[in-house]
């Protein structure tokens, strides 16, 4: 007999109930089990324990050295590691590292020169082997040799070196402010010395773990198909491993983000759907479903669109288009640009297809508050749009209904990732610039491609091999300094570079490059503060890019899920220890 039929019996006979009582209850339960089979139950023991997380955009790597999409940090989230990480409120949180160092404890240094870490001991990689300093010293070799291509970010370092088997200090170039710059949060996560040794150098994306990794995190990779699924199963080495709820781990790829929604809040498909970017009443109508619910976490992501300062249709000697070497045949003109800021509709946009998950912006930096600019402002005005480009010359001479200059037509592609709300943004801006003489070619390009870290790939957001693109990005950490590095000149992602660095739109301003540099080394937080304003009102007076809405990070979670705790400075995964039923 069932257990439930027992626990029925047993109530049955402390109720004194008669033998034909008994059996029949016995039976109500057997056919009530009978008819509540595994394919209709999404509670059985094999579904409760596998957590299905749906990602209609897949990771392609899983060396978070190595990528430039969030879908590939997200997936190797759940098998590394950091030092340490931010919660939602900003508090640094131990993960690798034994405790947060502090001017008190000695971690700090006073001079602003060097932080040292102490680090947790007996955690081990999935494969058994001990994790310690030198695997972290190890981690900055990798990505501060050149030749490995990350994109990790190194300016601000002189050295990391081991004190002891499990002590490390940082070492910064010269006085350090953001003194958690490195081995903290998603840019932070620490590769095993042991299994890629081997790899440093030219020949990192050779490395098998970038496909297969081991790390410390916990739960391990048991199969990975890139662009497609990752499995995962629990590492049995984790520090935690008894405490992990389910047994199997699903990061399935594919799809659109309307789809995903609906997996986790209808047909209960999914656990939980990444990233819905879903036009706000249509996530208001499957939320009516009560089977899930939307989560979200404001941060520093704005949605964005940038200008290309390079001509993407002219090519080097080696193929490489979008080139310093060419400038761009209408928006090198600060007017011009200036143009088409006038000609983005953002209340439209935010408040037609992003509702409460999005607000209309002007700045590019816009969390945390106190760094939020207050001196920048947005206007849609295709007549003013209009007189700026008569005055920068572009008229249209033959007749054509569009624009041009010197025989050069003013067209443009504008790309961006398939998306249902970045289609419908495509859609919006293509009616503004259409009606002001702009010939505009949309171009939608696979998340998975477009996010890629593929060198050969000329789709990729870092090729930019268009004159407009358009997704969202922000910092990931409280401190924006790592972020206003991008579009230093040194940052410009070119062929030399493998295309891996983050200046995409291929922007160089020695005044910038100025004020990034001071803000390293200023210790008065007050000052700093000025320093970040300044650099994000310069990127938006030069329209470098054109802020559209600061978003929200919002997913989908089923209701038998719990656990998810979503901080805007780490992957969403950053916790998953933690998630159970």
């Amino acid at each position: 007999m069932n257990n439930l039929s027992l626990g029925a019996v047993l109530k049955a006979i402390d109720n004194k109930l008669s033998w034909g009582q008994i059996c029949t209850i016995s039976l109500i339960n057997v056919l009530l089990l009978t008819a509540c089979s595994p394919s209709d139950s999404p509670s059985t023991s094999a579904n409760n324990k596998t957590l299905r997380l749906l990602y209609w955009q897949a990771p392609t790597i899983l060396n978070p050295h190595l990528a430039t999409g969030v879908k590939d940090f997200e997936g190797s989230r759940i098998t590394y590691e950091p030092l340490a990480s931010y919660d939602k409120d900003g508090k640094l949180i131990p993960f690798l590292a034994a405790e947060i160092p502090t001017v008190e404890n000695g971690g700090i240094a006073k001079d602003g020169k060097s932080v040292t870490w102490k680090l947790k001991q007996g955690v081990k990689w999935s494969d058994g082997k001990p994790f310690t300093s030198a695997d972290v010293v190890f981690t900055y070799k990798f990505f501060s040799n050149p030749a490995t291509g990350s994109t990790t970010t190194t300016e601000l370092l002189k050295s990391v070196e081991a004190i002891d088997e499990y002590t490390v200090k940082i070492n910064f170039k010269d006085v350090n402010p953001d003194w958690a710059v490195a081995f903290v949060g998603e840019n932070g996560m620490v590769l095993p010395k042991h299994i890629f040794e081997k790899y440093n150098g030219a020949n990192a994306r050779q490395a098998p773990a970038n496909l297969k990794p081991v790390g410390t995190g916990p739960y391990k990779v048991v199969e990975f198909k890139p662009g497609d699924i990752v499995v995962y199963e629990p590492n049995s080495f984790f520090r935690e491993a008894d405490e992990l709820f389910f047994e199997r781990v699903e990061l399935k790829g594919g799809g659109d983000a309307t789809s995903a929604a609906r997996a986790v809040l209808q047909t209960q498909d999914a656990d939980y759907g990444w990233n819905i970017q879903v036009e706000a009443p249509i996530l208001k109508q499957l939320e009516t479903s009560g089977k899930g619910k939307l989560v979200s976490s404001f941060g520093g992501l704005v949605e964005r669109i940038l200008l290309n300062f390079t001509d993407p249709n002219k090519a080097t000697p080696g193929g490489e288009r979008s080139s310093k070497k060419f400038p761009h045949p209408f928006f090198s003109d600060k007017q011009v640009r200036q143009a088409f800021s006038y000609a983005i509709d953002r209340d439209t946009i935010a408040k037609r297809l992003y509702g409460a998950t999005g607000n209309a912006t002007a700045n590019i930096l816009v969390a945390p508050d106190m760094y939020k600019s207050p001196n920048n402002t947005y206007e849609f005005n295709l007549k003013k749009a209009g007189t700026l480009l008569d005055e920068a010359g572009w008229k249209d001479s033959n007749g054509n209904g569009i624009r041009d200059k010197n025989g050069v037509e003013m067209n443009v592609v504008f790309q961006t990732s398939v998306n249902p709300l970045r289609q419908k943004t495509q859609e919006i801006v293509k009616q503004a610039l259409t009606s002001l003489g702009v010939g505009v070619e949309l171009k939608s390009i696979d998340g998975s491609i477009f996010f890629s870290s593929d060198p050969a790939n000329p789709d990729t957001v870092s090729h930019f091999y268009a004159d407009m693109e358009m997704f969202t990005t922000g910092n990931n950490n409280p401190d924006p300094g790592i972020y206003l590095r991008r579009w230093t000149c040194d940052q410009i992602a070119q062929k030399s570079n493998n295309w891996a660095r983050l200046n995409y739109p291929r922007y160089c301003n020695p005044k910038y490059d100025a004020l990034w540099k001071q803000s390293t080394t200023e210790l008065d937080t007050e000052k700093r503060r000025q320093l970040f304003i300044q650099m994000n009102d310069l990127l938006i007076a030069d329209v470098v890019m054109i802020p559209v809405v600061a978003r929200a990070d919002v997913s989908a979670v089923s209701n038998s899920l719990v656990g998810v705790d979503l901080t805007p400075w780490d992957t969403e995964t950053w916790n998953i220890k933690d998630w159970r039923r």
